[in-house]
């Protein structure tokens, strides 16, 4: 196994430790801000994440030669994982209701409340609302998360297949997905009636199962293994869509999701993933030190 490492800023003393805890036998930079200790011992992982949350970094242990190209199927979130804001919660404000709003998202989020619920009565806070306020929030206030095309552009050219699945809106799902080119999208549709919000939403909900029956449906329908899936979410409605992935990955995430997580990303940002999984061979730049 192979120990990645990686953070805002990866400071020497702590590699070295790193090192020593993980029996490791050199370290290798990956890319500017994430390290590889080679040939590493998986037993240390609980006193190598006590080590890494005090030194605020990010850390893996990852199969020796492991590479993006021996995924099929990459499957995200949206909403505070692909993009940086809540889009229900930045509609809310154009009604004055932001602060109600983004109180029972966040609940959701963490699995306190039952996620349809919780969506009926975001959706109902919006009604009324002009229709125009929807290309407002993707003009003034979507933006992609550090990472986030590095990494859909990294997938695309290895050939795996890509998949948004959201608990948010196909007004801004459509929009993302044909921006980076993914494969698959699948979200809510606003009702809008006279060109207001009518407050509810149409067709399936496509809450936690409705994101893991999209994706075990497209493991089926292309012939895709778990373990082929790589799947990366942030909020307690994303769960079951990890559980059908074979690795699944917890991006700025709630606790509820980093326990349930095989990776854990809380400082790297989406291109991350690539230092853990390569888009191509094992090389890395020049060595940093040994770990002995």
């Amino acid at each position: 196994m192979n120990l990645i490492v990686q953070g805002e800023e990866v400071e020497t003393p702590d590699l070295k430790a790193l090192a020593k805890i993980a029996e490791g036998e050199t370290i290798e930079r990956v890319s500017e801000n994430a390290f590889r200790i080679t040939k590493a011992n998986a037993a240390s992982r609980e006193a190598v994440a006590a080590h890494c949350a005090r030194a605020k970094l990010d850390f893996g242990f990852v199969a020796d030669g492991r590479t993006l190209p021996d995924f099929a199927l990459l499957a995200m979130d949206m909403d505070s994982t692909l993009i940086g804001i809540e889009c229900i919660d930045e509609i809310a404000d154009f009604a004055g209701r932001k602060r109600e709003v983004a109180e029972v998202t966040a609940a959701a989020m963490r699995g306190e409340i039952d996620w349809p619920e919780s969506l009926r009565r975001r959706v109902a806070a919006l009604a009324g609302l002009d229709e125009r306020a929807l290309e407002r929030v993707y003009t003034e206030r979507l933006r992609f998360n550090p990472g986030a095309q590095k990494l859909i552009a990294a997938a695309r050219r290895c050939g795996l297949k890509t998949l948004l699945v959201s608990g948010g809106f196909t007004y801004f799902t459509d929009r993302v997905r044909q921006r980076l080119g993914i494969d698959y999208a699948y979200s809510n549709a606003l009702v809008v009636e006279g060109g207001k919000l009518a407050g509810r939403v149409a067709g399936p909900l496509v809450d936690a199962q409705g994101k893991a029956g999209h994706l075990a449906r497209l493991k089926r329908e292309l012939a895709i293994p778990r373990e082929r899936v790589l799947a990366v979410g942030d909020g307690a409605n994303d769960l079951a869509m990890l559980a059908e992935a074979g690795t699944s990955v917890a991006y700025h995430a709630k606790p509820v999701v980093r326990d349930a997580a095989d990776y854990v990303l809380d400082y790297a940002g989406l291109d991350g993933l690539l230092n853990l999984f390569p888009d191509s061979g094992s090389s890395s730049l020049p060595r940093r030190g040994s770990g002995k």
